[in-house]
């Protein structure tokens, strides 16, 4: 499937995509950037409780800043995600209270990459996603 970059407020186009993340009947319309840097799926903390989550009864890890190396908590739970049509059950996600409010998460290796093979073409402003045999 092909989905089209978001032209953000400055005038710049990223592969950010249109997603939802549901848990226990809650389901959260969301927007993601696709990013190859990410190691997990990293959403606002503020997402945890719209699912039902209690935040700090998930599996706490650390992470470090690209720009001030200072780590910082997140908090991963299971969740159900939803990307153009798919749902992808027992996804492993992490909620991060200090994620920049941006308005979108990211899209990492581990919840993403591993459930598509994924190519950008920036010229066209075109993310290809095609999705990996259950």
């Amino acid at each position: 499937m092909k989905l089209q970059y978001t032209e953000l407020p400055n005038g710049i186009k990223r592969p950010v995509i249109r997603i939802a993340l549901s848990h226990h009947g809650k389901m959260v319309p969301y927007f993601a950037l696709v990013d190859s840097g990410a190691d997990i799926n990293l959403f606002h903390a503020e997402l945890a409780p719209l699912l039902g989550l209690d935040l700090e009864a998930g599996e706490k890890h650390q992470v470090g800043g690209v720009v001030d190396g200072e780590r910082r908590p997140y908090y991963v739970h299971t969740i159900t995600l939803h990307v153009a049509g798919r749902k992808h059950e027992n996804v492993r996600v992490g909620f991060m209270p200090s994620l920049s409010k941006t308005g979108h998460g990211l899209l990492g290796q581990y919840g993403f990459f591993d459930l598509y093979t994924v190519a950008f073409d920036l010229p066209k402003g075109e993310i290809e996603l095609n999705a990996f045999p259950n």
